[in-house]
């Protein structure tokens, strides 16, 4: 007797391994199962950039949705005009999210001052200095990875994921072994944005 749950874990499982170029052909021939797969292995990555970025669930949310559709017009494109160089689904899907949150952020730039959290009354109300205070220093923060070159920002918000050295090279399109510097550079230049953007000293 087959065991149905098996045999879709096993399927999963070929899909997964396939090359990425593989998965771009699969998904251009409309494969539901090989996007699906893509879709499952990088989501959470894709989704963390976004939130991190932006700071707004929904909207990170909308925006993931929009790379994921992207991809797929991306694949039926590249089937199109039979483009034969190797990809990398993860690094391109990094890229692109990390592409759309820089727009989101140019198009609300004037209403940053509009989003800022006006602060309530704290009497009778323990604990909402603290609130307000860590609600202002993510604002801060947001503000200023806004600042930075954008692939400064990338850099730092994958290493705060928790992506290898390996990964944000890819992603960012750079050297493997110039990681390092590139991260002691952008952390360097997002403490005194921060500064700014916070009015404190670090």
């Amino acid at each position: 007797m087959v065991d149905v749950n098996s045999s879709e874990s096993e399927k999963d499982t070929a899909v997964t391994a396939l090359s990425d170029n593989l998965l771009l052909e699969r998904i251009s021939q409309g494969d539901t199962a090989s996007f699906e797969a893509v879709f499952y292995t990088h989501y959470d990555r894709v989704y963390g950039l976004l939130f991190r970025l932006l700071g707004n669930r929904a909207e990170a949310e909308d925006l993931t949705q929009e790379v994921f559709l992207q991809l797929h017009h991306h694949a039926f494109r590249r089937r199109l005009f039979n483009l034969q160089r190797e990809h990398n689904i993860g690094a391109w899907l990094y890229r692109t999210a990390t592409n759309r949150g820089y727009n989101a952020i140019r198009g609300r730039q004037r209403r940053w001052q509009r989003n800022l959290i006006l602060v309530p009354d704290p009497a009778g109300s323990p604990g909402v200095d603290k609130e307000v205070e860590q609600r202002e220093q993510a604002t801060a923060v947001r503000r200023a990875l806004a600042r930075l070159p954008q692939r400064q920002t990338q850099l730092l918000l994958m290493r705060q994921m928790g992506f290898s050295y390996e990964e944000c090279a890819q992603a960012c399109g750079v050297a493997p072994g110039s990681v390092g510097t590139l991260l002691a550079r952008a952390t360097k230049a997002f403490k005194q944005v921060y500064e700014e953007e916070s009015g404190v000293s670090q």
